[in-house]
Parts: C-alpha cells; sequence; structure tokens
C-alpha cells in the first residue's frame, strides 16, 4: 500500500495523556479530519478548519482508537480559500491500521539526536521489524529550529517507521528550542494543551515525558535573552508532584507493569560547565521520582552515546530514581545512527544498542 501523493510522508500516532495525536504532513494546501469508529475529528482552530499549515494535527481519544483499530484520513485539496464561496476539491480518504499496545511483552525501539539524519535512523529504528509496540523519538530530532522544514525530520522518521500504524512517543530536546521557528514547535508536534510535558499510558506501559529545555543558564549570550526556561521548569516540577500525588489515576492505576521517564537531558547526572545548571531542582525531581512514582528505567539521548549507568555509580550524582540508559550515538558519517531496542518482559528488560545496518553492539538485560 503506497501512501497518497499529497502525503509528503507517512502518517504517524503520537501518544499524549490518553489521547492519540494522528499527524499527517502535507505538499498542498488542504483541509483535514479523521473518521474513527463512525466518528469525525477535524485539524480546526475553535470551529475553522486549518489550511495554512502544512502539518495537520488531529486528537482522537485513545480507547476509541485502540477499540476500533483502524482510522480514515480525510481531506480536500484548498485551491483558493476566498472570503465567501471558497474553491476545494472533493472528498478523498486513506484508511489504515492500528495496532494498540496489548500483552506483557513489550518491543521498544529509541531514537534521539538525529539531528536531521532520516535514513540511517529510520534503519536502525526498523530493528523489531513487524514486531516493534511502541516508538520514542527523543528530542534533537531535528538539528535545530531555524528552518520550519526541518520539522518534517520528525515526521518522517515516525511515519516511514511506523506507517502510522503504531503509536509514537515524542520528546523535545535542547536543540528544538533554538531558532525562531521554536515557538511554533507545538503547532507541528505533541503537546498536551500545549504542554511539552505529559504522561503516556499504552497499554501496560506508564510513561512520563519530561523536558529539561535549554543545558545551559538563562543568561547565557548563546540565547541572546530569548528563553525563560528556569520558570518553565518551576512549573514542570508542580506538575511532576501533582503526578506523584495521583497514583491511582497514573503510575500505579490498574495493568500498569512498566513505569519509565523519557527525557531528553540525562539530568540525574552533573555535566560540566556550563551546562552544570538547576542542580537543586533536579535533585528535587530525582527524589520525586525516587520516592513516589519508583520507575524501572529512564530513557535519555543528548550525551550521543550509548550506555547504561545505574544508581549509585560514577554518573549518579543526583541520587538516581533507576538505572538511565542513553541510547543514541551519532558521528559525522550521516550514514551511522545508534539507537536503542528494549524488550520488556515480567520482571526484566532487555536493552540492546543497534546500528544503521543492523549491527547489534551490545547487549545487557536488567532486572526490574
Amino acid at each position: 500500500m503506497d501512501k497518497p501523493e499529497i502525503f509528503a510522508t507517512w502518517p504517524a500516532v503520537y501518544a499524549v495523556a490518553r489521547k492519540y495525536v494522528i499527524t499527517v504532513p502535507v505538499r498542498k494546501s488542504t483541509v483535514m479530519w479523521v473518521s474513527v469508529g463512525g466518528r469525525c475529528f477535524y485539524d480546526d482552530s475553535n470551529g475553522i478548519l486549518r489550511s495554512a499549515s502544512l502539518t495537520h494535527k488531529m486528537e482522537v481519544p485513545a480507547e476509541l482508537l485502540e477499540s476500533a483499530r483502524s482510522y480514515t484520513v480525510c481531506w480536500r485539496e484548498v485551491f483558493d480559500r476566498k472570503p465567501y464561496f471558497a474553491e476545494l476539491g472533493d472528498v478523498e480518504t486513506f484508511t489504515l491500521p492500528f495496532k494498540p499496545v496489548t500483552g506483557n511483552r513489550i518491543n521498544l525501539y529509541h531514537i534521539a539526536d538525529a539531528h536531521n539524519r532520516v535514513e540511517s535512523p529510520v534503519r536502525a529504528g526498523s530493528w523489531f521489524g513487524d514486531d516493534l509496540d511502541i516508538l520514542v523519538l527523543n528530542g534533537d530530532i531535528p538539528n535545530h529550529s531555524g528552518q520550519l522544514e526541518y520539522f518534517n525530520s520528525i515526521h518522517e522518521i515516525a511515519g516511514r517507521i511506523t506507517k502510522g500504524g503504531l503509536p509514537v512517543i515524542f520528546s523535545r530536546g535542547n536543540h528544538d528550542t533554538r531558532g525562531i521557528y521554536a515557538e511554533n514547535l507545538p503547532d507541528h508536534t505533541p503537546t498536551d494543551c500545549g504542554r511539552s510535558y505529559y504522561t503516556v499510558r499504552l497499554g501496560c506501559v506508564w510513561a512520563i515525558v519530561m523536558d529539561c529545555a535549554e543545558d545551559k543558564a538563562d543568561d547565557s549570550d548563546e540565547y541572546g535573552h530569548t528563553i525563560c526556561c528556569h520558570d518553565f521548569r518551576l512549573r514542570e516540577t508542580e506538575f511532576l508532584r501533582s503526578v506523584a500525588a495521583d497514583p491511582e489515576h497514573e503510575y500505579a492505576a490498574p495493568g500498569v507493569k512498566h513505569r519509565l521517564v523519557i527525557v531528553h537531558n540525562p539530568f540525574s547526572e552533573t555535566h560540566n560547565p556550563p551546562f552544570d545548571i538547576e542542580q537543586e531542582l533536579y535533585a528535587e525531581w530525582c527524589r520525586i521520582l525516587r520516592e513516589t512514582i519508583r520507575p524501572e528505567l529512564m530513557l535519555c539521548g543528548h550525551t550521543h552515546g550509548c550506555y547504561i549507568t545505574m544508581p549509585g555509580e560514577k554518573l549518579d550524582k543526583k541520587g538516581e530514581p533507576c538505572p538511565v540508559v542513553c541510547a543514541s550515538r551519532v558521528t559525522k558519517d550521516p550514514e551511522f545512527f545508534m539507537g536503542g531496542a528494549f524488550t520488556f518482559e515480567d520482571g526484566s528488560v532487555t536493552v540492546r544498542f543497534t546500528d544503521a545496518e543492523g549491527n547489534e553492539q551490545g547487549t545487557r538485560e536488567i532486572q526490574i
């Protein structure tokens, strides 16, 4: 099955809280909606169908899509959006299957730090083939937000690996915060009511997506007085506390077997100056996670390395709440990329670092 020509890449289904954000990048101006289980969900702005953006986003209740196991993308090409009697094409449709996360054996692939690479991350992320259950895109997928078209790499990687049929979890990285279009990133990527931090529930897997934002202090000359990330992190801390205080609806809800932290920057480490920011705040994040949520793993990128650090080891500077797995390695060679293949089972997770050529560069089983 080929995708429609008007689609810039395959659709991607992003998981946010208890909804899915079906995202479809297009090549031409269109209005769009999706049909799921006999209901329609529109890409609109207060009742006005959106056509100015080439990225369409439709939010669907998770339980509805998981029950229907398919969705139909519907669109009309916009030829002339006049104030009166706009000229649009006929309704066209494209139906895709969707595989929700089920069972107790879960295969998850982790990609971060692609920095505009597409081909090598797609090859690496195809490690599990048809047995993949969840794809994680964990920050710095575009090189920066200085060019709007850089956002396309996010959806191209997600769409080409999943073909619109599997859930994807997206996390913002520090390079995503840089450039004139950084403030527009929420228009092109999934958020929870505009927030880049949220929780996700996929079958027996519960995850909290955290966002460290920039990796240097707000007053760094590099940012030219364009960020207020410290205040952003204070708001995120309150969110983390609210999640920790609601176990029965979050990490201890019925059926939850695996609890993950997904965050681009491994904040439990202490980086060298000028990256050694928010020591007390990040230590508080570790404490809250360690004493209440008790995650099994923290999945990270940012360091451009593939390694595992256990609580109490050399890199644990703030009281790690769990093992931390950094799973993204890139070099100057655009054909090289290494990510992380995770298989969760009752009582253990197997971590493999795999490259774009299908080579396995290291394996470790962690008891959880």
